[in-house]
């Protein structure tokens, strides 16, 4: 049940709510794998319904024209979020309860606020432009043995999927092919499910198949597995050469090992060996590719073909895995897309390092890739069993990237100091510094970021004074043992610990803002105001607008009343200060600000200075409760903040127990500092 007369926030929830269940049906095409001829029901208990001749009221009809191609997904996954919801009053559930979205709204929160409150702070809204008719996944003729393309691969990745809970199925290599391997796992399959056991992918085992799938990974429900988009992080940037019939050398490996990717989803593009060589069969990869790309098929891969190719192979990446760390060690007789990136790796690595030897790109984990496994980890220190676990994987990876983007010189180990590098140096080893230090520059905000050009200029020297204060070290600009070590290891370790989370102060105008005024800055300000208004029912929300009309500025003076600044209606340094803090300190309010979560466990993300919100009043509540039991410890102020005071006690805690005093909270941080605390907080309750 809505009702039009509910806040207008309560109301966006609930009707993204119901778009996004709706198409989490489709998606997941949860009525054909169970055996109906429909795709959406018109059963308020089951989807949502629509009575012919009933009143449509206008803010009704108005929100869902504008929220139509909008839904909820949660962050990484590719599917629409199943936001299961109901009235929360006659009907409970574990989702969405609709009469509680009227008191969240009530409470000055915003749709996406609501939503989050009830399904997590990991879900966001998507709004896409490709609303088109509703596909059958099934391909419309049988898959059998000999059978090839993209919807044999989708069948085989299905498969392998569901045999993590059906192992008797046995696991087909996803290659795009209908194997022997394939009709076995079919067969083995249809046999379980009462079907006919001829290992031949007709309508029905296709959707039985989706069905249980759907099932295992439970996209269908609040508790889903989700489907993984995440990106892949490669050489993908344009080399600046351009490639062609006779060239040789990484950039062709790179082409080659798209291109064979690629072809594993789509027969029109000919598959092709990944040597290095840019041959015949290459370039008739190449001209296939760029005639579905709608580019010049002239089998030359210039900028154009490379971001197109590259672009197609990282969305290929979205539905293989990325290049995360697959959960299980791969070794002789694994197969699969997993075993196909480590080889490319390999590849590429001994294209830089003599000692190592070449494999072929193949998906099969034979002795020649166990043996170049073994290679890799005895030239790098890892212990050399030929298996390739978490360690071995992240090391290929960082080597790969590496040897991609021309941040190593060959037989140079990344992270290896090489020379000392000051203003005026050159080459390899200053591309390298400015690559880490681009990643520092991501967690410390005092870092500043720099191009990778490998010229050591005035930007690097500023960026390596800043760290080298950061970190303690001796500030003269100049890049000695001490420095380097300490920029590629805090790069390396903060990157791991995945990606900052930081509230970005605004940009502060360089004039004073009054009533006729036009730019980017008014538009700036607007969006302040109608936030600082979702939460102030003081402030009327103005229009977003990049123009200082009567409604900007009668949010202005009313928010210059509520903060007791001059009203004026004019908006100058103190003002915007004013404005600024008041918005990040609402930034920080959520549901768990009374009991934080992520309630003790590792968020996922770096904090560094300004980052905000429950995880940053986790750490300062811990903070604290050791400030209470010694006396060497500070007390800060429970902000949500990540400020000053926060980053000195912080500081002195990692000095103390013997990490690195560089103020951002890691995993190894966060880690340290629950354990520290979790004796006393017991304690206290």
């Amino acid at each position: 049940m809505v009702c039009p007369a509910w806040p207008e926030q309560a109301l966006r929830a609930n009707i993204l709510a119901q778009i996004s269940l709706a198409l989490n049906r489709v998606w997941t095409e949860w009525y054909p794998s169970r055996g109906y001829t429909f795709n959406i029901t018109g059963s308020p208990a089951v989807d949502q319904a629509f009575t012919e001749g009933r009143t449509v009221y206008a803010v009704m009809e108005r929100l869902t024209a504008e929220l139509f191609s909008t839904y909820v997904r949660r962050t990484g996954d590719a599917e629409p979020y199943f936001t299961e919801y109901c009235d929360g009053k006659l009907v409970t559930c574990k989702g969405m309860k609709q009469w509680g979205t009227v008191d969240r709204a009530n409470e000055g929160k915003t749709a996406l606020q609501i939503l989050r409150y009830y399904y997590g702070n990991d879900v966001n809204l998507v709004t896409t432009n490709n609303i088109a008719a509703i596909p059958e996944s099934y391909p419309g003729t049988a898959l059998r043995r000999g059978s090839t393309g993209t919807a044999v691969r989708i069948l085989q990745r299905q498969l392998d999927r569901i045999a993590k809970d059906y192992p008797a199925f046995g696991k087909p290599t996803v290659n795009g092919t209908f194997d022997a391997e394939t009709e076995s796992s079919v067969k083995a399959f249809q046999k379980y499910f009462s079907l006919t056991a001829d290992g031949v992918v007709g309508r029905s085992t296709w959707y039985k198949i989706s069905y249980i799938y759907v099932s295992v990974k439970e996209l269908a429900q609040l508790t889903s597995e989700g489907e993984s988009m995440d990106a892949t992080v490669t050489g993908g940037t344009w080399p600046g050469v351009v490639l062609r019939r006779g060239d040789t050398g990484t950039y062709v490996e790179l082409v080659q090992f798209w291109l064979s990717t690629l072809a594993e989803f789509d027969t029109d593009i000919p598959d092709l060996t990944v040597d290095g060589n840019f041959g015949a069969g290459t370039e008739r990869s190449v001209k296939a590719f760029q005639t579905k790309a709608g580019l010049t098929a002239d089998g030359v891969v210039g900028q154009a073909t490379w971001d197109a190719l590259y672009l197609a192979w990282v969305d290929v990446q979205s539905d293989m895995g990325g290049t995360a760390y697959p959960g299980t060690a791969l070794r002789t007789g694994s197969k699969g897309n997993e075993v196909r990136l480590v080889q490319f790796w390999l590849r590429v690595a001994a294209d830089n390092y003599s000692t190592l030897q070449t494999v072929t790109v193949d998906g099969n984990f034979g002795s020649g890739t166990a043996a170049a496994v073994k290679a890799f980890q005895s030239l790098f220190g890892l212990t050399a069993d030929g298996v390739v676990g978490r360690a071995t994987w992240t090391k290929l990876n960082e080597v790969g990237i590496a040897v991609a983007n021309k941040l190593v010189d060959p037989g140079v180990k990344p992270g290896q100091f090489v020379t000392t590098l000051r203003q005026g140096s050159t080459g390899t080893p200053v591309r390298a510094l400015q690559y880490y230090l681009r990643l520092i520059a991501e967690y410390w905000p005092g870092v500043p970021s720099v191009a990778v050009d490998g010229v050591f200029g005035a930007a690097t020297t500023e960026s390596v004074k800043a760290w080298q204060q950061q970190a303690g070290l001796t500030v003269d600009g100049i890049v000695g043992t001490a420095t380097w070590q300490s920029i590629y290891e805090n790069a390396l370790r903060m990157a791991a610990s995945g990606p900052v989370v930081r509230l970005s102060p605004l940009p502060e105008p360089a004039r004073t803002l009054q009533p006729g005024d036009v730019g980017t800055e008014v538009l700036v300000l607007s969006q302040m105001l109608a936030f600082l208004a979702q939460w102030l029912p003081d402030i009327p929300a103005p229009a977003q607008t990049d123009v200082f009309d009567a409604s900007v500025e009668e949010a202005v003076r009313a928010a210059q009343a509520l903060f007791n600044l001059p009203v004026t209606g004019q908006v100058g340094t103190e003002d915007w200060q004013t404005f600024t803090q008041a918005a990040g300190a609402l930034y920080t309010v959520t549901p768990a600000a009374a009991a934080p979560e992520p309630a003790g466990v590792w968020p996922g993300a770096a904090l560094a200075a300004g980052s905000a919100g429950p995880a940053v009043l986790q750490v300062q509540q811990w903070l604290n409760v050791l400030g209470s039991v010694y006396c060497g410890y500070s007390f800060v102020e429970e902000t949500g903040v990540l400020d000053a005071q926060t980053l000195a006690v912080l500081e002195a805690y990692q000095e103390q127990v013997g990490l690195d005093p560089v103020g951002v909270v890691d995993d190894a941080t966060w880690e340290s500092l629950r354990a520290a605390a979790a004796p006393y907080a017991a304690q206290e309750t």
